[in-house]
């Protein structure tokens, strides 16, 4: 198979793994079968996890892949190549250390790291809601690549200085070489560079660009993942501490009512409030923040009838937690982000009880399917509405604190403001 080439001399060992097997249409798993190798050891080498592969698996990987002269040479270069980058003079760079516990994330964690690591996706965007946890998802990936398998971390906080300008350009590319490099973009609501991402990703073949946005801009070759709020529990757990305490939502929020009252116990005359709080507040996690600051006040059950004339108003106390900001205020900034025609569908929707489908969106708002449903898409990807469990197809659901939003008079006044 002499006619085979390396996509690139300098490729990194796993990339390089990864595009030839993809190019004779190889799986991960019949690749481990024809070099006798297990599946996890593939996965582990493309992900870059082995960082110095065996000569003697290098031989059956090459005899795998049918590559000779040129090819099995440059094949074999760079398993060399890998094995030299992997003694860095330098330790690999570390993200921020995240100030809380990560709860109820454990899919999306796992997702995200393999979309970067095993899958090899190089720009990945997470969007969703204010408030939805983007950023304290994106530390955890950041924390596993660094500590497992020695990625450089590169935190760039984009609403408090921009990404790099056309002068650091350089800079930053030297800084990132070839090294496996995650470079994050928390917070990129007003874009970012295409133009300096094109040069970052030929100049460095080991890069994995991450962004979080609450609006996700259109990328080339980018994967969005909407990034919805925590599982709330259905009414049939309400009686049920046990099962009540497995919900996402539930999970976070005794997380942070233990912290402020030490000992707190779920108790069955208590549960139908947390359920209720969980579901009232659509396990948004700010949310939940939130209203657990004020549990040294207030019971659950008093936060419930508290919250029942508008939880978008629902703010911080004083003290103890960190500026967030009002709820009403993530809601708020999604709201006035949308076009006419989207808030006019979503007002349609927030009025219609219970889960709906796109073809419902589509009778309901009258226009064009193509039109309704790119509708329907945004929405999801502002974090308002939620898909739903579902046997028969994809079904979503208006959020909760968007239906008490649009029926208290303030989204008129936004959809005016434009």
């Amino acid at each position: 198979m002499d006619g085979v080439r390396s996509p690139q001399s300098t490729a990194g060992f796993g990339e390089l793994l990864r595009v030839l097997r993809e190019r004779i249409g190889l799986t991960q798993q019949v690749l481990a079968d024809h070099a006798t190798l297990s599946v996890r050891a593939i996965r582990d080498m493309e992900s870059g996890r082995v960082q110095r592969p065996r000569q003697e698996t290098v031989r059956l990987l090459a005899d795998a892949l049918r590559l000779e002269g040129r090819a099995r040479s440059d094949f074999e270069a760079a398993a060399r190549r890998q094995a030299l980058v992997e003694e860095p003079r330098d330790e690999p760079v570390a993200p921020p250390v995240a100030r809380g516990a990560i709860v109820g994330r454990e899919l999306e964690v796992e997702v995200l790291t393999d979309a970067l690591a095993v899958h090899g996706d190089r720009l990945v965007t997470v969007a969703g809601l204010g408030g939805v946890g983007k950023t304290r998802l994106v530390l955890e990936v950041a924390r596993r690549l660094h500590l497992a398998s020695r990625w450089s971390v590169r935190w760039i906080d984009c609403g408090r200085q921009p990404a790099a300008g056309v002068e650091r350009r350089a800079d930053l590319a030297r800084a990132i070489g070839e090294r496996p490099t995650l470079l994050v973009l928390d917070g990129a609501d007003a874009g970012v560079d295409t133009a300096l991402l094109d040069e970052l990703f030929q100049r460095c073949p080991g890069l994995r660009v991450l962004i979080t946005a609450r609006v996700p801009q259109p990328l080339p070759g980018g994967q969005v993942i909407p990034l919805a709020p925590l599982p709330t529990p259905g009414p049939e757990l309400d009686h049920d501490p046990v099962a009540l305490a497995e919900v996402g939502a539930v999970r976070l929020l005794l997380s942070h009512l233990r912290r402020l009252r030490p000992g707190y116990r779920l108790e069955p005359d208590e549960a139908p409030a947390v359920a209720a709080l969980c579901r009232q507040l659509d396990g948004l996690p700010g949310a939940l923040e939130l209203a657990a600051g004020w549990s040294t006040v207030l019971s659950p059950r008093q936060l419930v009838a508290r919250l029942a004339d508008g939880p978008f108003h629902l703010a911080p106390p004083r003290a103890g937690n960190g500026g967030r900001a009002d709820v009403g205020a993530a809601l708020g900034a999604a709201l006035d982000r949308l076009t006419l025609g989207q808030r006019d569908l979503l007002e349609r929707l927030a009025a219609r009880p219970g889960d709906w489908s796109g073809e419902d969106a589509v009778e309901l708002s009258g226009r064009p399917p193509q039109e309704s449903l790119a509708a329907v898409h945004e929405l999801l990807a502002s974090g308002l509405i939620r898909s739903v469990p579902a046997r028969d197809g994809v079904r979503f659901t208006v959020l909760n604190l968007c239906r008490r939003f649009c029926g208290s008079g303030a989204f008129p006044e936004l959809a005016t403001a434009s």
